[in-house]
């Protein structure tokens, strides 16, 4: 440290102001992680729902259909499953987050209409419509428990990026500012009582003279 660091006032007040602002770095960033972790927890919560949700349609589902297929045929449930050539439009929406950019998925209202469906009313079976109602369904669980989990993962990520940038602030980079302060001050001290020696020194001497000279 001695060969890379001039130990002057200067540098003195340098490395104070560092400390300084590394601190409030330390506090910003404390003050992010702790927003993310409340906003992760309350996903959880809302991911867990969604996953209850999910299984429970799928359940419902299933016994739908295997109900619809046992009472209508599969050859009825492929017919009415064919007039229906669906798209869905998936958009990723963004939020801000203390400057962290958290992605939500968005989509149209999934539940539908028998006509929206290109279903015919008349044609069309009460088993096959209700089995087609939870499978929509089904269908909205997943995509919500997409949504929860892409954002749960990208939440994540930013608390691990922000836990390290604290350690290294609090663990490397304050404590080696720290180190150069005392060392400059204790440089800085040295030469101060080597200055008041030298002037004991040189006081003794004129005094010496002047006794002399009396």
């Amino acid at each position: 440290m001695a060969e890379t660091l001039s130990p002057t006032r200067m540098n003195l007040l340098q490395r104070q102001n560092q400390v300084k602002l590394a601190q409030q770095g330390v506090d910003l960033l404390k003050r992010k992680r702790d927003a993310l972790v409340a906003d992760f927890f309350n996903i959880v919560r809302r991911a867990l729902a969604a996953r209850e949700r999910l299984t429970k349609a799928a359940e419902q589902a299933y016994t739908y259909l295997s109900l619809a297929k046992a009472v209508e045929g599969r050859e009825v449930l492929e017919a009415a499953a064919l007039a229906d050539p669906r798209r869905l439009e998936v958009e990723i929406e963004t939020k801000n987050v203390w400057g962290t950019r958290i992605p939500t998925i968005t989509t149209d209202s999934v539940r539908r209409t028998i006509l929206a469906r290109g279903q015919d009313p008349v044609a069309v079976t009460a088993r096959t419509v209700e089995s087609a109602d939870q499978f929509e369904e089904v269908l909205a669980a997943v995509l919500e428990v997409a949504s929860t989990e892409v954002t749960l993962r990208k939440i994540g990520e930013e608390i691990k990026k922000t836990t390290r940038r604290v350690n290294a602030l609090e663990q490397v980079v304050i404590p080696r500012i720290r180190g150069e302060i005392r060392y400059i001050r204790d440089v800085l001290e040295q030469r101060a009582r080597e200055d008041v020696f030298r002037l004991k020194r040189i006081k003794k001497k004129l005094e010496a003279k002047a006794s002399g000279a009396g």
